[in-house]
């Protein structure tokens, strides 16, 4: 059976942001059935949960705070792909509007909710290495 590298924040583990999670239920059946490979790409790059909400702002990734965590993003990127290698990955699903796993959108860098056509950190590089990349509201 081939694994779909999922956001895990979608099969219910608490690593969003705020310690919570997005769980969705027909992911919740891939994880059942064996198809999936739970990665967070913010806590594989050295950032805790809880922490601080993050938004991409032009080319890097700052929080609340401003202060910038590009290391972090771009390391969380690098390690999910190199999962995603070391498992022959071919296909994702991941968090729509994250800055690390957004999809189609992301926040405006702006903390306000706003929403804006982009990709995150995760999303761009697995991309650029050939996986197809879905969305949970895709499903």
């Amino acid at each position: 059976m081939d694994k779909i590298l999922i956001s895990a924040c979608l099969a219910g583990v608490n690593c969003k942001y705020d310690d919570g999670n997005n769980l969705h239920p027909e992911i919740l059946k891939l994880v059942k059935s064996g198809a999936a490979i739970l990665i967070c790409p913010e806590q594989m790059g050295g950032l805790p949960t809880p922490r601080l909400a993050s938004e991409i702002i032009g080319e890097n990734v700052f929080n609340t705070t401003g202060e910038d965590v590009t290391a972090q993003f771009t390391k969380g990127a690098q390690e999910t792909l190199r999962i995603a290698k070391l498992y022959n990955i071919t296909q994702a699903i991941l968090k729509e509007r994250s800055p690390s796993c957004g999809v189609h959108y992301i926040y405006d860098g702006t903390f306000s909710g706003n929403k804006i056509p982009g990709s995150g950190f995760t999303t761009r590089l697995l991309k650029a290495n050939g996986i197809k990349i879905l969305s949970e509201e895709e499903l």
